[in-house]
């Protein structure tokens, strides 16, 4: 774990003919060099083998010893440090050893790193880079970050060196159990890997900086617990669409829900489209061009008739596309909208994204490369479970038939 070479320096050669003895110590890509306060002649060093051969020298044995010492304290700190899941620093160590303690540099804390990147992200937020809801999620997550460095240790902010294992524990259980916000005791488990997610992309953040050497968060093992997600068939998109609502928020709402049905927009993605995110191509078919808001991940969906006939619908009667809604207000019209069209499900604006993905293109054998990317998503793993979904639908699908062929 950690080796030692020792060597003298026959430059630095005293009055008496002695020289100085010094130590080069190496810890994985950390290496010191440190003069160990001995000195032996040239002579005795080579006949001796670097002290390595048998001694009869008493000096000799007491610098040997000294020498061996040396490698021992290095190691029980090395191995204190990495029990408590702490920063290994060899030149803290050599200062501690000696007992002249090193200059202390100023150390950054976490909720430091969280300024900085809040900050950051701030700007980006400023020039329309990034959603305002995706900063306040970086805000929220340094809050409990702060009411839990308060409530369980009584500090204000806290080294990184300092977020060990047993501060990723103690955090978890906070969020899971303790943690109250607007009067609800406790974050459920999804929720709680998210925050975990967001500590660990601030500290990424430090890390290409170069404010910090490591990441703490990468010891989180928390994993989401996947759930179906909601969609609606064939059958119903069709219920839908046919159906005519003599309310005009009624109305608006199903042109509204049935747009990001066929784009997989999310609701503020689909807010923020005007016509200069229209273009057609020379084939003559018309494209949506934009960066998702959420990730800034380039999402480009070809126009779907049914979506192209919303457009023209809402043409020229406000500044987007499409009419503006708030998220509460759609959501809770599209509960109306369910029952006046028999439809048994909690339609939200989500569910249009869902039906988009799997109803509208994997269900008609839209490759799924070509489905994350026109739904934004960082990866193709976000894109493969509306794949497990529909194979959920076809697996009950063919139940069914089993039933009516046995």
């Amino acid at each position: 774990m950690v080796q030692i070479i020792y060597f003298i320096k026959s430059e630095k050669v005293k009055s008496n003919g002695e020289c100085p003895i010094y130590a080069k110590i190496k810890f994985e890509q950390q290496s010191i060099t440190m003069s160990v306060r001995q000195n032996i002649s040239l002579k005795r060093w080579n006949f001796t083998n670097n002290l390595r051969n048998p001694l009869k020298l008493e000096k000799e044995k007491v610098i040997k010893a000294s020498l061996d010492s040396l490698l021992l304290n290095f190691e029980r700190k090395v191995s204190q440090l990495i029990r408590e899941n702490s920063l290994v620093d060899m030149n803290a160590i050599k200062h501690e050893i000696i007992g002249r303690p090193a200059k202390k540099e100023q150390t950054i804390g976490l909720l430091d790193i969280f300024e900085i990147h809040n900050s950051a992200f701030q700007k980006r937020v400023n020039v329309g880079e990034r959603s305002a809801a995706s900063l306040q999620k970086y805000k929220r997550s340094k809050e409990l970050i702060k009411l839990f460095l308060s409530k369980n240790y009584g500090l204000e902010n806290i080294a990184l060196d300092k977020v060990n294992g047993s501060f990723i524990y103690n955090l978890e259980s906070f969020l899971r159990y303790e943690s109250v916000y607007k009067g609800k005791v406790g974050i459920k488990n999804n929720s709680v890997v998210k925050y975990f997610k967001n500590f660990k992309t601030v500290c990424n953040f430090g890390l290409k900086l170069e404010l910090i050497v490591r990441n703490p968060f990468n010891k989180f093992e928390g994993r989401l617990q996947v759930k179906d997600a909601i969609y609606l068939t064939k059958e119903e998109l069709d219920k839908i669409e046919k159906k005519i609502f003599h309310i005009e928020r009624l109305e608006k709402v199903k042109d509204i829900f049935l747009f990001s049905c066929y784009t997989g927009y999310a609701p503020i993605d689909a807010q923020s489209l005007t016509d200069k995110n229209m273009i057609c191509n020379n084939a003559g078919d018309f494209w949506i061009v934009t960066d998702r808001i959420k990730t800034g991940i380039r999402a480009n969906v070809p126009v779907l008739p049914t979506a192209h006939r919303i457009i023209l619908k809402y043409k020229g009667l406000q500044l987007g596309l499409i009419p503006s809604m708030s998220n509460q207000k759609m959501n809770a019209y599209l509960k109306e909208v369910a029952d006046l069209c028999g439809i048994d499900k909690n339609l939200t604006w989500y569910v249009a994204r869902h039906t988009f993905a799997t109803t509208v293109t994997l269900g008609n054998g839209v490759k799924l490369e070509n489905v994350s990317a026109m739904m934004g998503h960082s990866n193709v793993k976000q894109t493969q479970h509306y794949a497990k979904v529909l194979d959920s639908s076809v697996n009950d699908d063919m139940k069914r038939l089993t039933e009516i062929y046995s």
